[in-house]
């Protein structure tokens, strides 16, 4: 090759480089979709709309968008196949990108390949709750009931939500013979769970503090990997005699893959920046929520993880979604 070609290629990289610096530099320069693949007043839309609020100072317009439909794989699908120039984001959980590609078949996108990780922002424990009427106030007295009275006590949750799985992972880690009474939202359970009509249950803290407060559900577990601020005297399962067992409720935020990493760099210390202060935490835990940012390489790493375990509950179980 001569050096006028050589010279010509040259010139077209620094021009390229400098093209993807200044795009970077004046991201964003239009309105910035979040795709929300749930209804709207769900917990992951109170999420999203949390975080558009936050980052609007610094992003500028940003419009939630809902898609909901087969557990959030609509809009996700949806979300996967638009452009990775920053202005598509997806408000990501643990349904979508952990348990939901294991239960629904031909769901249309990959969690791993299809999407561009940005932050995880946040993340919602499960309690473990029993009828009052029941002689159990610890995750020991429900095992010893459990085995002296084989069948007997049953436990309710919407049908492939996190709740559920967490109640299935429970029955497969303690080797208990507890009957599972499917629902088809999470009201009805937590109606029956009040009504006295089921034994035991798992939701999010944030769900079901009213009730504890008012003694009509008596709390023996937490999910979490720590004790709740919530609910500081109630243990742990890893407390409780289960290594490992630790089920949240998360909330993070992606792209489409291929996003420049310039502007994935630029939105991850936005997220950081606007939802990392005492302030903005105090505010997610009036959600029931706790504060999880990190950079995007741990989110990817994270998502992973997550995407393997509940594969393998949704196995062990055989838990199958339409």
């Amino acid at each position: 090759m001569t050096a006028r070609p050589r010279l010509m290629l040259a010139a077209a990289a620094l021009l390229l480089s400098l093209g993807t610096a200044i795009a970077a530099e004046t991201y964003p320069a239009r309105t910035i979709k979040m795709i929300v693949p749930f209804p709207p007043g769900g917990p992951i839309d109170v999420m999203a709309r949390f975080i558009a609020q936050r980052l609007a100072p610094s992003l500028g317009q940003l419009v939630i968008e809902n898609r909901p439909g087969a557990g959030g794989t609509i809009g996700t699908k949806a979300a996967a196949a638009m452009a990775p120039d920053g202005y598509s984001l997806l408000a990501a959980s643990s349904t979508t990108l952990a348990s939901g590609p294991s239960l629904y078949k031909n769901i249309g996108y990959d969690p791993l390949t299809s999407f561009t990780p940005i932050a995880l922002v946040s993340s919602v424990p499960f309690v473990l709750v029993v009828a009052p009427r029941l002689p159990i106030n610890s995750v020991a007295d429900l095992l010893s009931y459990a085995k002296a009275n084989p069948g007997k006590l049953n436990f309710g949750a919407p049908v492939g939500t996190l709740p559920h799985l967490t109640g299935e992972w429970f029955k497969i880690a303690t080797g208990a013979d507890i009957m599972t009474i499917p629902y088809k939202g999470a009201a009805s359970t937590i109606t029956d769970m009040l009504t006295g009509q089921i034994d035991l249950t798992f939701e999010p803290i944030s769900v079901l503090l009213a009730h504890i407060h008012d003694n009509k559900v008596r709390p023996i577990a937490i999910t979490s990997a720590t004790r709740s601020a919530e609910l500081p005297e109630v243990p742990t399962l890893v407390e409780s005699g289960l290594p490992g067992f630790v089920a949240v409720s998360w909330t993070g935020i992606v792209a489409p893959a291929g996003v420049p990493p310039d502007i994935v760099a630029k939105l991850n210390a936005l997220i950081l920046d606007n939802l990392g202060s005492a302030e903005a935490r105090a505010s997610l835990a009036k959600l029931g929520a706790e504060a999880r940012t990190g950079t995007p390489q741990a989110f990817a790493s994270f998502i992973a993880d997550e995407a393997q375990r509940w594969a393998g509950i949704v196995k062990s179980a055989g838990v199958k979604l339409d």
